[in-house]
């Protein structure tokens, strides 16, 4: 199993470098970066290039890591054996099986995504050390162990919103995805919208990647943000006149709102902009009355 990209998604040399090194060391590949720079995509792909199945796990505030191995509703079961029902009798009808051990007793191999770890409790990871290095996790209900038929391949996205414990850590391959540069940026493009005019691309990429070294921004604008941006200059039919008139470095942007996603950061581009008007127009005044 190698992973070398797909047709829908430009992966850099030292991503593939990581997910095949994960995929040798029968490890967790850990991956961080900036919201919208393709973690989440990452396993899909990786599982659409191999051709094996995608267990995703989307986690969230709420999450406990014994959701992902399963849960006994044993409220239902009182309930329903308090009404006389035959299935009360067998206690594996109330067990609810997690993403693990959908992964474990996968027929082929498959890839388990764990999104977004870092949105559940810090302990989150450490509850999941011993079911990933073994492989294998204890039923009590049920008295029964649920091993892996293969190892899976699990790929961790994080957001970096909080520090991840040094022992999970250490039970990873790690891989940081850099904010695309300005060649592979276009690279993406031509996968998502091939045929596009060069010229608006290269004007757009100017705005883009100016608007992301203004200081202060709250949200820099991401890729697939600017993705969706360039869909609508396309809708709209924006022409380069337009586009040129403005100060990238100061001015907003037309369609904007595809690219600012919060009113901090549209009320500090409109105060630039009126500072170039003001710095433009020499600070004069009107005749006198």
């Amino acid at each position: 199993m190698r992973f070398e990209g797909t047709q829908d998604y430009v992966a850099t040399e030292d991503l593939r470098v990581a997910v095949n090194a994960a995929i040798a060391l029968q490890r967790p590949l850990l991956v961080k970066g900036e919201p919208g720079t393709g973690k989440t995509v990452l396993a899909i792909e990786v599982a659409k290039a191999l051709g094996v199945p995608l267990i995703e796990w989307h986690i969230k505030s709420s999450t406990k890591a014994q959701q992902g191995l399963y849960e006994y509703d044993a409220v239902s079961r009182l309930r329903d054996g308090q009404m006389g029902e035959e299935r009360a009798k067998d206690i594996s009808n109330y067990i609810k099986k997690g993403k693990l051990w959908e992964a474990f007793t996968s027929e082929e191999r498959p890839i388990l995504l764990i999104d977004e770890i870092d949105k559940a409790d810090i302990e989150f990871p450490n509850d999941l050390l011993q079911e990933l290095d073994r492989m294998e996790f204890y039923v009590y209900e049920t008295d029964e162990t649920v091993k892996a038929k293969q190892r899976p391949l699990v790929i961790i996205t994080s957001n970096n919103e909080k520090e991840l414990p040094d022992a999970f850590l250490r039970r990873c391959f790690f891989h940081f995805i850099k904010f695309p540069d300005e060649q592979t940026m276009k690279e993406i493009i031509d996968v998502h919208y091939p045929g596009i005019k060069k010229k608006l691309v290269a004007e757009a990429l100017t705005t883009f990647y100016s608007m992301r070294e203004v200081p202060g921004m709250k949200k820099k604008p991401s890729t697939s943000e600017l993705l969706d941006w360039l869909k609508l200059l396309m809708n709209e039919d924006i022409d380069l006149e337009t586009m040129k008139e403005q100060d990238p470095d100061k001015l907003t942007p037309p369609l904007h709102g595809a690219l600012l996603k919060n009113e901090q950061d549209v009320a500090l581009f409109e105060r630039l902009a009126f500072l170039s008007r003001r710095e433009s127009g020499g600070g004069r005044r009107g005749p006198a009355g």
